[in-house]
């Protein structure tokens, strides 16, 4: 009886082997013809006769941008936000699947009515709600939005939305802080339109960081010597340690990019580039690093940043004095949220500035630490993750 049986699993065994044999013999076959192609040309332009899902897939997406001008439409001066989550519902509220946000802005969900992976599979009512991070808002009020689906059985998938999820626009909370030094009596004026919005009065010898409000578009800071004026952007703003003698208002900036460096996706920046020496700073294009989210939205002109190659401490400068205006800072990954820059300004052997900033891989930090007279600045990373890069303003 034993032996019979043992036969029987070792039939059943060998069958399966067989069976298994033929399937793949089959598929690369199939594989074969596919690559060879069809010797007859009279099918190769011919209209589709057979309407029918496919067994491929589709994604269904929700777009994230980063609304610069904060008008909750995208437009031309916002950009597609990377690392981004957005959760998934069915209409009876629960929860399919989460996807981030990629190099493009878009979170993509995988749709078949054929395939059973795929977190859109049948008809009906979806929620797409996007995780708006701590601090932000969601400029286009839309953060949650009901799609519905049907049926379309003449479809790539047998599927087709009634309309898309539309873009969701994000804008950082803006703040500015820094810290004064020792027995100041200081003012930060907030400006909108040429008109006081407000004024708060600093500490002394300590730390500072105040909200600024949506009509805000200029500061400036009063008293002790300690006197500047910056125009805001999108982004938190971060002063460092305020000293005496910064930059005139009218000091002659320019903004330097790294756009012009090299045509290929990654070049180490060169000396000589817009009149600086550098050292250890890598010019990318903001895409050529796939799922690196701080390349993506640390970029906010042209289509490339510069980065501290390998998390190493990076310089740029030159012998002739020149002014520090500001630069923006991001981390360069999400893995590094909270990452703390150090940066050194240095007056031939004189430091004369030690700022830490702490960074997002979600929108940069507006350093402006508005230096009159530098020779070398020297940028390192607390945890040496890499440091992002872009719009370094100096007067040279």
């Amino acid at each position: 009886m034993a032996d019979t049986v043992l036969a029987a699993l070792i039939s059943a065994v060998v069958l399966a082997g067989a069976v298994a044999l033929i399937a793949i013999a089959l598929h690369l076959r199939r594989k074969r013809r596919r690559a060879r192609g069809n010797p007859n040309p009279a099918g190769d332009y011919a209209a589709r006769v057979k309407w029918a899902p496919r067994s491929g897939k589709l994604n269904f997406s929700s777009f994230i941008y980063m609304d610069v001008d904060g008008d909750g439409t995208y437009g031309q001066a916002d950009r597609p936000m990377a690392g981004i989550v957005v959760r998934l519902y069915d209409g009876r509220g629960s929860f399919l699947a989460s996807a981030r946000s990629n190099g493009a802005g878009f979170a993509n969900f995988p749709m078949s009515s054929k395939r059973r992976s795929t977190a859109i599979r049948r008809p009906g009512s979806y929620r797409f709600s996007v995780s708006v991070p701590p601090g932000w808002r969601a400029t286009s009020a839309n953060a949650n939005q009901a799609v519905r689906l049907v049926e379309a059985p003449g479809s790539m998938v047998g599927l087709a939305g009634e309309g898309l999820p539309k873009p969701v626009g994000l804008a950082p909370g803006r703040t500015a802080s820094g810290s004064t030094p020792a027995r100041v009596e200081a003012t930060l004026l907030v400006m909108g339109k040429g008109e006081l919005l407000e004024s708060h009065a600093l500490p002394a010898d300590g730390a500072f960081r105040f909200p600024l409000g949506v009509d805000a578009d200029e500061i400036a800071i009063a008293g002790s010597g300690l006197d500047r004026r910056l125009k805001l952007s999108g982004y938190p703003i971060d002063l460092g340690l305020l000293a005496p003698g910064a930059l005139a208002p009218d000091a002659p900036l320019k903004a330097i990019g790294f756009d012009d460096i090299t045509p290929r996706g990654l070049c180490k920046v060169p000396s000589g580039h817009a009149g600086l020496d550098w050292h250890n700073l890598n010019a990318m294009s903001r895409d050529h690093t796939p799922s690196s989210e701080g390349y993506v939205n640390g970029n906010v002109s042209g289509a490339y940043i510069a980065y501290t190659s390998s998390g190493h401490p990076a310089e740029f400068g030159r012998a002739a004095p020149f002014g520090f205006h500001s630069v923006m800072l991001t981390a360069a990954w999400l893995a590094s949220e909270g990452e703390v820059a150090l940066v050194e300004s240095w007056l031939g052997k004189e430091l004369i500035a030690s700022d830490e900033i702490a960074l997002s891989a979600l929108a940069p930090v507006h350093y402006a630490p508005m230096l009159k007279a530098v020779t070398r600045i020297r940028i390192s990373t607390k945890h040496h993750w890499q440091a992002v890069l872009d719009d370094l303003t100096v007067a040279l």
